[in-house]
């Protein structure tokens, strides 16, 4: 395991919700009754937004446009309060090139392809701006928004900070050392986070996931 590249700036108490695969951390306190979430790249693991659900009544809006989640979720028997969208996040609205996993068991498509897989299974699926799905599902700001997005984190992340949408909590996954996206992707990434308002609050054992807080929900 190589050390995180980054430390929390505050520290906060929080719990983690979901699978030690698929959990995430949300603020035990600064966490509204009945947040609404989004949750960007489900994957084949809902165990976070189920728990979020139970636990705290959550709201959770669920996306992912790749074929194999879209079939898994069509599998499940889901709670009212979790909605699911076929579309993807991305820094543009239309349609973006999904690559392939190197191994069949595995189910996150990627923004880059990954070393072994085969660049003619790529597929092109919807994807919209963050502004472009608050305003079509007119639910407002998300109280939580969830980036497990192999590698779309970062045009994301600056379109949401050169606009004016701040969601409270951040929890995203960032693919540095993954897809050939160096270190410092990452770490500037945060350095602009930070100046948009955000501090870290929590950063997972492998330093990929990480759990961010607007200061207006904690300085106030």
């Amino acid at each position: 395991m190589r050390p995180p590249l980054h430390k929390p700036d505050i520290k906060l108490a929080y719990e983690v919700l979901g699978t030690s695969y698929g959990g995430w951390p949300l603020l035990t306190n600064e966490t509204p009754s009945t947040p609404l979430i989004y949750s960007f790249g489900v994957g084949e693991d809902v165990s976070f937004d189920l728990k979020a659900i139970e636990k705290i009544g959550a709201i959770v809006h669920a996306f992912d446009p790749t074929p194999r989640s879209c079939r898994w979720i069509a599998r499940q028997l889901l709670p009212p309060s979790f909605h699911f969208h076929p579309v993807g996040l991305a820094s543009e609205d239309g349609e973006a090139e999904f690559f392939a996993p190197e191994v069949d068991a595995y189910v996150s498509f990627s923004a880059q392809p990954a070393p072994k897989s085969a660049p003619e299974l790529a597929i092109r699926a919807p994807v919209q701006r963050l502004s472009t799905i608050i305003e079509n599902l007119g639910n407002g700001l998300p109280d939580v928004l969830k980036m497990d997005i192999e590698g779309f984190e970062y045009e994301v992340l600056d379109d949401l900070i050169a606009g004016t949408l701040r969601p409270a909590q951040l929890l995203v996954e960032f693919h540095h050392r993954m897809y050939d996206i160096p270190n410092e992707r990452t770490i500037e990434q945060i350095e602009r986070l930070r100046g948009a308002g955000y501090l870290i609050f929590y950063i997972s054992e492998s330093g990929h996931e990480y759990g961010l807080v607007h200061q207006s929900a904690v300085l106030t």
